[in-house]
């Protein structure tokens, strides 16, 4: 290989992941004793900005956005159930849109101190925690919400709308029992060696767009295969036979809300962030970026953009009042 060549190829390490330093562990339980892995990163004293990913991922795909904001906040990151490096419940009826946002409701409980206000941001499934959340506990979204970032995210018709399979209109019925259980039994697959390559491949094109680095591509594929099966199969299923034609409702988000949608989005198209940025009571800024389902990684600047945005017009107002 020439040393033009070398210079052309993109690496496939993620770097930022690979750099970022170990948090400050907080213990947690979720109402069903259920241990939540919690990290804080940045300044006890910071703001807080709480960080809840999406299926199949980890505290690590906020990579590029704890680099950032924890330099002046204090950035709460936790694992989902099955994620990462907390438990994972093998009850069949362990994972469901109750438990997402119980388990974010304890996170929050452990995380901020009596009366604390936070920036709450989700991706993916980490949106449907916070919309599942404030749908169940609407007491508590002026208690533990200054404003809430909803990205790449969706409150229904999660299979009407994915763009996993094209086929002409009238077969439109069988292509959404078709596309459930190809993402049931594709979530819950063990990750063998010999399905490695087919499976990098589907991940790929269903997480990250087409001129997503391929180091993005691969660290998305390795939180993919580093999940248990048990606990990404629980989840797919959660979400669809959760997210049918019944959207999550949205009317007790009355906080700030900043919602982000990708162009090229095939897991969860454009068309559900501008529905929920249509739906949203206290829409503050929507967003639509290029790119695919990872805006996170993708993106990450003006991810981190918005999110100061929301966070310092938070602090500000605390500093005025």
């Amino acid at each position: 290989m020439s040393p033009g060549q070398r210079t052309r190829q993109r690496s496939t390490v993620f770097a930022a992941a690979e750099t970022l330093p170990p948090g400050r562990t907080v213990p947690v339980r979720s109402r069903d004793g259920v241990r939540l892995h919690t990290e804080v990163f940045g300044p006890e004293d910071g703001y807080p900005i709480v960080l809840a990913h999406g299926i199949t991922c980890a505290i690590r795909v906020w990579a590029y956005q704890i680099a950032d904001l924890a330099t002046d906040y204090r950035v709460i990151a936790f694992d989902h159930r099955g994620h990462g490096r907390s438990a994972v419940p093998r009850q069949r009826g362990a994972y469901s849109l109750d438990h997402l946002a119980a388990d974010l409701d304890a996170v929050l409980e452990a995380t901020l101190a009596p009366g604390e206000r936070a920036v709450i941001a989700g991706h993916s499934m980490g949106g449907i925690a916070i919309t599942s959340w404030a749908e169940r506990y609407a007491e508590r979204v002026r208690e533990r919400a200054d404003a809430v970032a909803l990205i790449n995210t969706t409150t229904g018709q999660l299979l009407e709308e994915v763009q996993l399979l094209s086929v002409p209109p009238w077969l439109a019925a069988g292509r959404v029992r078709t596309a459930g259980t190809l993402l049931k039994a594709f979530g819950a697959f063990p990750v063998s060696r010999a399905a490695a390559p087919a499976s990098r491949r589907f991940v790929a094109a269903m997480a990250v767009g087409r001129d997503a680095d391929p180091s993005v591509a691969s660290f998305v594929y390795d939180l993919f295969a580093a999940t248990s099966p048990a606990g990404r199969g629980g989840c797919a299923s959660m979400l669809v036979d959760a997210l049918g034609p019944r959207h999550i409702g949205l009317s007790n988000l009355t906080v700030p809300t900043l919602v982000i949608g990708s162009e090229k989005d095939r897991l969860l198209p454009i068309v559900s962030s501008r529905r929920i940025a249509a739906a949203a009571p206290n829409l503050t800024t929507f967003v639509e970026l290029p790119g695919g389902h990872c805006a996170i990684l993708e993106r990450p600047d003006e991810v981190n953009k918005q999110l100061r945005i929301l966070a310092e017009a938070a602090t500000e107002e605390l500093a005025s009042s």
